[in-house]
């Protein structure tokens, strides 16, 4: 019996993976992270086996709606609650307007509090954007209801940082830091849904890809931690002529990966929005065309996009 791909993909790539070469307890904790992760898998591929045979069915799973129109239908009612859900997707398809209206109606419709990590922007500058929806997340703030965390200076940082006496990498510093901003600020409006945005210029710190997957499995454990529904967001960084594209490491380690595109039909390009994987999810997975209006980001999850 062949497994589902987007389930069999990711458990054969995370048993392909080397284990860190780090020493002592840090090798210690990387095995057993790995086989934790390894164990997350093995479960899905179990489900995903019962429910094809007939034996078994996906256990009920508390889901977190988005409120964005369309969305949720193709989710199955919305992202699995506490889980870490990375969107991929290149310049202009709407990450972050996706992303802040996932926000946004947390707040306004299920009067869930919310946090928005940027990597990129400035507050001032996501405020003005954000304010052409109609979306006021400064008085949001003021209401303690919603925090703006700008990690954006971690890009700009030296080489080594002086700690006391002692100096730490700016990589190991940048995490460190990015994890304990996120620890704090969502405490503190005890937020139960959480954007970070985007994650490409933290990743783009680590060529190597065993310290790329220890940074990555250091901040979706953060974030899990957190008890909150998390969305990641990260660029589309190879692109053809269709919604074919390259794989990349953050897609087998989040829980969730659901892809933004702009596709060719004809002579026309058309924003296309595919769910390629959701843990404890039946999923549509056909590519759907979606808009952007001054409302935010609507889905239409009963029509098709045919691709050249």
């Amino acid at each position: 019996m062949k497994l589902d791909s987007n389930l069999e993909s990711p458990i054969l790539l995370n048993r392909a993976l080397p284990l860190p070469l780090g020493r002592g307890n840090n090798r210690i904790q990387n095995k057993i992270r790995v086989e934790e992760s390894e164990a997350i898998y093995t479960m899905a591929e179990r489900y995903e086996l019962q429910s094809q045979s007939g034996k078994g069915k996906m256990p009920t799973v508390d889901r977190t709606p988005t409120g964005i129109p369309g969305l949720d239908e193709i989710l199955s009612g919305g992202f699995p609650r506490g889980r870490v859900i990375l969107l991929v997707g290149g310049p202009g398809t709407g990450k972050t307007i996706l992303t802040s209206q996932f926000l946004m109606n947390g707040i306004k419709i299920y009067g869930e509090n919310g946090a928005f990590v940027s990597l990129d922007e400035t507050k001032a500058h996501y405020y003005r954007e954000m304010a052409l929806f109609g979306w006021k997340f400064e008085e949001l703030e003021k209401g303690k209801k919603f925090a703006f965390i700008n990690a954006s200076p971690l890009r700009h940082m030296p080489g080594e940082v002086k700690i006391g006496r002692q100096s730490i990498g700016r990589k190991d510093f940048s995490i460190l830091s990015l994890i304990e901003g996120i620890k704090t600020h969502t405490e503190l409006i005890n937020a139960k849904r959480v954007v970070v945005d985007p994650v490409t210029s933290l990743i783009f710190q680590y060529p190597e890809m065993v310290e790329r997957r220890t940074a990555i499995l250091d901040l979706v454990d953060a974030l899990v931690k957190t008890g909150a529904t998390c969305l990641m967001t990260t660029e589309l960084r190879a692109m053809g002529p269709t919604v074919e594209r390259a794989i990349q490491l953050e897609e087998y380690l989040a829980h969730g990966v659901v892809i933004m595109s702009n596709a060719k039909v004809g002579k026309t390009y058309n924003r296309v929005l595919q769910v390629e994987k959701m843990r404890e999810t039946p999923i549509d997975m056909q590519p759907r065309p979606y808009k952007i209006s001054g409302n935010g980001i609507e889905v239409f999850p009963k029509e098709t996009i045919f691709v050249d």
